[in-house]
């Protein structure tokens, strides 16, 4: 084990590198015989587990449910809503067969060329259409709203480049699709999920991120306005950490969803989008961990604790694993998960990298020394530290412990943002400050021909237009026109 992390690329050497080593090491993720497409191996998957329950959670708190619709949409269904077609149209995967048959040569399997669709089928790349197509049927009156359904899915976008969890051809995610009888309403439930997932991203998975608009350039395609949530990665570039669209009433004019309002007139439906995918896991990764391995947030881990033995004879480990019963016991009491490794086929030494490398937040270790003085041995995972402290209460210090943990990543990560987030005000000072990395505020003048030379020339694009951001009215670092407040630039994922 301790060869492999040598093999472990550092971040400053190869932060790309050290990235895909790390998500295949720790045994998250693999590539697949699909192009494109990965492998979510169980401890990656225990991961988005608990990132699902979590969010499952809270859109139930705020009144959302669940429900399922087609992988499978029509083609004509796409092309309904222009903008929205526009967006996804190179991005489709599409069915035009529903039938195979043996070749005349007898070399295997070939496509029936008798079995052509009358209609393609695009593999859903998002779900707008579909949905509000079954919306429809749905909505009469104002007493059917509104419609608060999420689902939760996989997708679909065909991507020629792509890297582990972060951009494949298929992902999971969760879709928000609400319709209301109001614009306000509307725009209120779109804002509202992007503060969900801004809760969830500081306080569960230990990211800062920065709330906002996009521009009009960077809008979901179909979207009157996207709301977002952006955080920063060590390496200096940004990652759009979560969605959320007011889709106003283009898709409900595009499928014809109307219904009766209060005062018994016909009007359109107003509608939202928003969404979460296992881009989040990337957004993980790189926020938090380092050159040994994950540094995984107490409240995702998908195990809290491991404890390890240590011992000579059997007899030994009989009564050490008598009192790891007895921590265990205590630990959950507390609501801690706790995995006992007292397997004998790798040594303690194995497991301690082991777990370290899987970024598990706590390892206690226990050996014959511990059980007679009534200690056990306590690492960190986030500060590397170990110390030996008293068994008693030792479930109530452990909590304390994951507590502090959780707030010290966090904590951390926005240290390090703060510290790479800087304002400039000239175009020359931009094209040198962009090369450093980093969140860089400045003025821009509010139009897509300046964002367009911008990202041409620089491949910096406005992250954000921050709601907390310096209102401060200025001048545009490009053209020298007048700008409102200043914008977040940044390189991306």
């Amino acid at each position: 084990m301790a060869k492999e992390l040598k093999e472990l690329t550092s971040r400053s050497e190869n932060y790309s590198q050290w990235y895909n080593d790390l998500v295949i090491k720790a045994d998250l993720a693999e590539n697949s015989a699909v192009r494109g497409c990965m492998v979510i191996k169980p401890y990656g998957y225990a991961i988005w587990e608990k990132m699902q329950a979590e969010l499952d959670r809270m859109f139930k708190e705020t009144g959302h449910v669940n429900a399922y619709f087609p992988l499978f949409i029509p083609k004509s269904f796409l092309s309904k809503e222009a903008d929205h077609v526009e967006g996804f149209a190179k991005e489709c995967a599409v069915v035009t067969h529903y039938r195979l048959k043996n070749s005349s040569d007898g070399r295997g399997l070939i496509v029936d060329p008798e079995a052509k669709l009358e209609e393609e089928l695009i593999v859903r790349p998002t779900s707008e259409t579909i949905i509000w197509n079954t919306y429809k049927n749905w909505i009469q009156s104002y007493r059917d709203l509104p419609i608060l359904v999420n689902q939760w899915a996989n997708v679909v976008r065909w991507e020629m480049r792509t890297r582990l969890f972060l951009r494949t051809a298929e992902f999971l995610w969760q879709e928000g699709h609400t319709a209301h009888a109001t614009e306000e309403e509307a725009v209120e439930e779109s804002i509202k999920m992007m503060n969900v997932y801004a809760d969830f991203a500081e306080n569960f998975m230990g990211v800062p991120v920065v709330k906002g608009t996009k521009t009009a350039n960077e809008r979901f395609a179909g979207a009157l306005e996207t709301f977002c949530i952006e955080a920063l990665m060590q390496d200096g570039k940004a990652l759009q950490a979560g969605t959320s669209h007011f889709l106003g009433q283009n898709f409900a004019k595009a499928f014809d969803v109307t219904f009766l309002d209060k005062s018994n007139k016909l009007d359109y439906v107003w509608a939202s989008s928003w969404g979460v995918s296992t881009r989040l896991m990337g957004a993980l990764i790189m926020t938090h961990s380092d050159d040994n391995g994950l540094v995984l947030p107490p409240k995702l881990a998908p195990y809290q604790v491991v404890i390890v033995p240590i011992y000579k004879n059997e007899e030994q480990l009989t009564s050490i694993t008598q009192k790891v019963n007895d921590i265990i016991a205590k630990l959950k009491s507390k609501g801690i998960s706790v995995k006992y490794d007292s397997s004998d086929t790798k040594k303690p030494g194995w497991k301690f990298a082991e777990y370290e490398l899987k970024g598990v937040p706590v390892r206690l270790a226990i050996g014959a020394r511990d059980l007679e003085n009534g200690t056990i041995e306590v690492a960190r995972r986030d500060k590397l530290s170990k110390e030996t402290v008293s068994l008693e209460n030792i479930e109530d210090y452990i909590a304390d412990l994951l507590d502090d943990i959780q707030h010290n990543i966090f904590q951390k990560a926005l240290d390090f943002r703060t510290s790479v987030t800087r304002e400039v005000n000239s175009y020359d000072e931009f094209k040198e400050e962009i090369e450093k990395g980093g969140f860089l505020l400045c003025h821009w003048d509010g139009t897509s021909e300046t964002e367009e030379k911008i990202k041409e020339e620089t491949k910096a694009t406005i992250r954000c237009i921050p709601f907390d951001g310096d209102k401060t009215p200025g001048k545009c670092m490009v053209t020298g026109a007048p700008s409102t407040q200043r914008v977040i630039f940044a390189r991306a994922y």
